[in-house]
């Protein structure tokens, strides 16, 4: 479907919201140089060479049919994601971010990630893509366990990840390591081992995942033997533990970060801000002065360039109804350890506070939430019982 008139989405609604929060632009390089087992995300094994320039060309194209959707909105964060985008050369990126640049304007302190696996780089690699305008690094090492990657299908080895975070530390001021647990045949003792490596090497910030078997995957087909769900809570406590004497504060159900670390593309998100994102199967959530509007492009990359170069990315459009708004912003919003500010759910929603206040009353009734006349946050139990606190807000 081609991108509507500008007219189309500035029309009075049943939304008022006073003003746009911050925009950030996510930008999605497919290919990978191997499907992992547990992946649900959009990424396409390389075969053959890969389009490099023709699919920058559908980006920038993709990108000048949505510049009236953000027009004059300055751009606080760019997070290039995967797939594998380290497959991309320094000088691809180069030109990417130039492009950008030339028709965004972004703010002077800019965030702007680079997702890297450690299979994919070279000596140097990384401070070439510093040097096209990269300013942090997400590395997804998931483990330091030679048999813990083997069962997850990663390209690399232990030894490959130490080279990669060590690299990282030298070209970057800040970087993200992703370590997963609750891996096929991890102890307490090995997820304790990861981590210890893992801190070793300093990382301004870690995010953790627990392995999740997803529908559609080569998991979901085969599953393996993962610990039991007791003991994934205990490797979870451990890793805070861990993590917080080593200086990285848990801000986000699954970020830990030292101060002046926090991933400003992600916090956006969670606070329910606002993000273009362009490339194959992205998605974007956009508001107007009336309407939040969330839009998916075209998975497949080769149909992505070819419609994306004739103007015609988005694949698919909905506008969030009223109902909608306050689940998905609390099922951002109660991520976040600090919670969030009254005044930003009106800000953002559009909607009095009336719309929430069944759901705090319940939250705070059973003990999900501590709140003040300012802000609401999750208490410890909230934060164990996340999906139990979201769902509160559930339309009826």
């Amino acid at each position: 479907m081609a991108q509507k008139d500008i007219q189309h989405y500035m029309r009075g609604g049943t939304l008022q919201l006073a003003a746009l929060p911050p925009l950030s632009l996510y930008v999605h390089l497919p290919w990978c140089l191997k499907k992992c087992p547990y992946c649900d995300f959009n990424s396409h094994e390389v075969s053959g060479e890969m389009p490099e320039q023709r699919y920058i060309d559908a980006l920038v194209a993709d990108l000048e049919a949505s510049l009236p959707l953000v027009w004059g909105r300055p751009v606080h964060s760019i997070f290039i994601g995967g797939g594998t985008p380290s497959l991309f050369s320094p000088q691809a990126i180069d030109r990417l971010l130039s492009d950008i640049r030339a028709r965004l304007r972004l703010e002077a302190d800019c965030e702007i990630t680079l997702e890297a696996n450690p299979g994919t780089f070279e000596k140097d690699r990384f401070k070439a893509f510093r040097s096209a305008g990269v300013n942090r690094l997400s590395i997804g090492v998931q483990s330091f366990d030679d048999r813990h990657l083997k069962a997850l299908g990663r390209v690399h080895d232990r030894a490959q990840a130490i080279a990669a975070v060590e690299e990282a530390a030298e070209a970057f001021d800040t970087f993200n390591l992703d370590i997963m647990y609750a891996l096929p045949g991890q102890t307490l003792e090995n997820q304790a081992q990861d981590m210890r490596q893992a801190l070793a090497l300093q990382p301004p910030h870690i995010s953790i995942y627990h392995l999740t078997i997803e529908p559609n995957t080569y998991f979901a087909k085969f599953p393996p033997v993962v610990p039991e769900e007791d003991t994934a809570y205990a490797m979870l406590d451990q890793i805070t533990e861990m993590t917080e004497r080593a200086g990285l504060a848990r801000y986000e159900v699954s970020a830990y970060a030292k101060p002046g670390h926090r991933c400003f593309h992600n916090l956006n998100y969670w606070q329910f801000g606002d993000y273009l994102g362009i490339g194959a199967g992205a998605h974007s959530k956009l508001s107007f002065a009336h309407r939040v509007v969330r839009q998916v492009r075209l998975r497949e990359p080769r149909l992505y360039m070819e419609k994306a170069l004739a103007g015609d990315a988005v694949a698919q459009e909905t506008e969030v109804s009223r109902a909608d708004l306050p689940f998905e912003f609390m099922l951002n919003a109660f991520r976040l350890r600090d919670g969030f500010k009254l005044q930003d759910f009106a800000d953002k929603t559009g909607l009095p506070l009336t719309a929430i206040a069944q759901g705090l009353q319940d939250a705070e009734h059973k003990g999900l939430i501590e709140r003040d006349l300012v802000r609401i946050k999750p208490t410890e139990r909230g934060f164990d019982f996340l999906n139990d606190l979201q769902s509160l807000f559930l339309p009826d």
